[in-house]
C-alpha cells in the first residue's frame, strides 16, 4: 500500500472507506474497465466496520452465505454466523484477488471536499493538508464509523482504564478486575458473555434492556462444506433461501406489525428459560414494542447475566467518580476498567468531513433537519458525490450487502449516464429528492420503528434518517439504473 507525497493527485473516481462499500465498489469499477480510481483509509489496515471491532465475541448477526459479495461468494466459512477476523479476512481476500492494494491509501483521512464547478472536480483535502481532485467523489464511510462516547460528568477524574468497544484494548487483562460496561446494545451483547467469566464482579448498565432472540447459530459440519466445495451452487442456494427467509421477517416490520407477537413469543421463551430470578426478569423486560429498536440475536448473554457476578443496573448514571460509577439513587459501583458499549453517532453520516457543493453550501447545512438523500445515493446541489449506505439504506431484517450491491449499480450507472451524456457534472434535481424524502418518512410512521421509542434509527427531532422502510427487492428494483430525468446535466 503505497503512500507517497503528491502535491495534488489526480483520478477518475475517489473512494472514501475501504469497508464492504468501498471494496465492493472498487471491485465492480474494475469489472466495469475503470481503473484509474483511489480508495482513501483513514486507519492504517482495510476493513471499515470489521477491522475496528475486534472485541471479543465481535461476529455478524446476518448469516455470512448471506453477508457477503454475491459475486465473490466463498463456501468453507467456518460457521452459519460468521466471527468478526473471518470477514476482516474475507476482505482482505478480495483485496488480494483484484489487486485493490495498489488503488488504496492508508492513513489517509478526510478532513473537507468541495466541488470546483468551473473545472468541474471534487477537490479533496487530507488532514496532513495534501490536496486531491476527481471528477467523481464516493463516499463509503457507512453509518457505524463514529464512536458515540456518553458525556458522563466526572470521567476526567477516573482513575482506571476506559475504551469503547469499538476501540478495544487488548492489551488491557481483564482477569479478576471490576468492570463497568456501559449500554447493552448489539456490541455488549456480544462481549458481556466473553468477558464475564473472566472478570470479578461486571456491572452492567442498561438504559432500556433489548429484546434478544436466540440465534440459529453452528460450525458447518465437516461434510457440509467439503460438499459446498464441489458444488458452489448449493452456497447460492443457501444464500437464496436465507434471503427469502429474511426478507418474510420484513413482513413484520414495514407491512403486518402484527406479526411480531411471533417474535415475542420466541423472545418471552428465551428469557425464561435463561433468567430465573423475577426481578433481573423484570429489568430485562423492554417497554417498547418489539422491533422499535435493533432485535439482536445471542444464546449466552442471558446465561452470562444471570451468573453471580453479575448485577445489571437500570439507575441512570449520575456521575463517575476516581474509582466508581454513582447513580442516580446514590449507590457506589466500584470499578477498575469501564467500557463504553454505547455505539455510533449513527445519524450524523459524513461527519466530521466538511462537504461543499454548489455555490459553497455546506452539506451539514444542507442536512441540519436530519440527513437525507435520493435513493440513499445522491443529494441535490453536490453533484458527481455518491453515497454507498447513505440516509435511509438501513435494514432491520435483511442483509447491507445486498443494498450495496443495488448501490453499486446505480452508481456505475451514474457514471455511464455521465459518458453518454459528454456530462461535466450531474445533480440530482430538488423535486425530485424532495418528493422521494416524503414518500420516505411517511411510508416510516406506518413501521415498526414509529411505534413508540427512540433508536439510533432517527434524530432527536424523529426524522427517520437510516432505516429503509420497504422491501430490499424494492429497493433493487428501484435502482435498476438511474432516470436521466431525476438529475440536471451540466455540459
Amino acid at each position: 500500500m503505497h503512500n507517497t507525497a503528491h502535491p495534488s493527485q489526480t483520478c477518475q473516481v475517489l473512494i472514501i472507506g475501504t469497508g464492504f462499500g468501498g471494496l465492493g465498489m472498487a471491485i465492480q469499477l474494475l469489472k466495469s474497465g475503470i481503473s484509474d480510481f483511489l480508495l482513501l483509509e483513514k486507519a492504517d489496515a482495510i476493513g471499515g466496520t470489521w477491522r475496528d471491532n475486534s472485541y471479543p465475541g465481535a461476529a455478524c448477526d446476518v448469516p455470512s452465505h448471506l453477508y457477503s459479495y454475491s459475486f465473490e461468494p466463498k463456501t468453507d466459512w467456518s460457521r452459519r454466523f460468521a466471527p468478526q477476523a473471518e470477514i476482516h479476512a474475507y476482505m482482505q481476500d478480495c483485496v488480494d484477488k483484484y489487486g485493490l492494494a495498489k488503488h488504496v491509501r492508508l492513513r489517509s483521512e478526510v478532513s473537507a471536499a468541495a466541488f470546483d464547478e468551473a473545472a468541474g472536480v471534487w477537490q479533496v483535502t487530507l488532514t496532513t493538508g495534501e490536496q486531491l481532485t476527481a471528477p467523481v467523489l464516493i463516499s463509503a464511510c457507512g453509518q457505524l464509523n463514529q464512536p458515540a462516547y456518553p458525556a458522563l460528568p466526572g470521567i476526567a477524574e477516573f482513575q482506571g482504564q476506559a475504551f469503547h468497544s469499538a476501540r478495544w484494548r487488548h492489551d488491557i487483562d481483564l482477569t479478576g478486575k471490576r468492570v463497568a460496561v456501559i449500554g447493552t446494545g448489539a456490541s455488549a451483547i456480544q462481549f458481556v458473555p466473553q468477558i464475564q467469566p473472566k472478570v470479578a464482579q461486571l456491572s452492567l448498565f442498561q438504559r432500556s434492556p433489548a429484546y434478544v432472540l436466540p440465534k440459529p447459530d453452528r460450525p458447518y459440519r465437516a461434510w457440509e462444506l467439503a460438499l459446498m466445495q464441489r458444488m458452489p451452487w448449493l452456497q447460492r442456494l443457501d444464500r437464496g433461501l436465507q434471503y427469502l427467509y429474511h426478507e418474510v421477517r420484513g413482513l413484520a416490520f414495514i407491512s403486518m406489525p402484527w406479526l411480531m407477537k411471533l417474535f415475542r413469543f420466541s423472545f418471552d421463551r428465551h428469557l425464561n428459560q435463561h433468567i430465573q430470578d423475577p426481578q433481573l426478569r423484570a429489568q430485562l423486560q423492554p417497554d417498547y414494542p418489539m422491533g422499535c429498536k435493533r432485535i439482536l440475536i445471542s444464546n449466552d448473554y442471558y446465561p452470562a447475566l444471570a451468573q453471580a457476578n453479575v448485577s445489571v443496573i437500570s439507575n441512570a448514571i449520575r456521575r463517575v467518580s476516581a474509582d466508581a460509577i454513582i447513580t442516580a439513587d446514590g449507590r457506589e459501583h466500584p470499578c477498575d476498567v469501564l467500557i463504553y458499549g454505547t455505539g455510533f453517532a449513527a445519524t450524523d453520516f459524513l461527519a466530521p468531513m466538511q462537504i461543499r457543493g454548489l455555490g459553497g453550501q455546506e452539506l451539514n447545512q444542507a442536512w441540519r433537519d436530519g440527513a437525507e438523500a435520493y435513493k440513499g445515493i445522491s443529494v441535490n446541489g453536490f453533484p458527481n458525490l455518491f453515497m454507498l449506505y447513505g440516509p435511509n439504506t438501513n435494514l432491520g431484517h435483511n442483509s447491507i450487502i445486498y443494498m450495496l450491491e443495488s448501490q453499486f449499480r446505480y452508481v456505475l450507472g451514474c457514471l455511464d449516464l455521465l459518458r453518454a451524456q459528454n456530462a461535466r457534472y450531474m445533480d440530482v434535481k430538488a423535486p425530485v429528492q424532495q418528493d422521494f424524502n416524503q414518500r420516505i418518512q411517511a411510508r416510516s410512521h406506518n413501521t415498526i420503528w414509529e411505534q413508540g421509542c427512540t433508536s439510533w434509527y432517527k434524530t432527536a427531532s424523529g426524522k427517520s434518517t437510516n432505516n429503509w422502510p420497504g422491501y430490499t427487492f424494492t429497493y433493487r428494483l428501484q435502482t435498476r439504473a438511474p432516470e436521466l430525468a431525476d438529475y440536471d446535466c451540466t455540459r
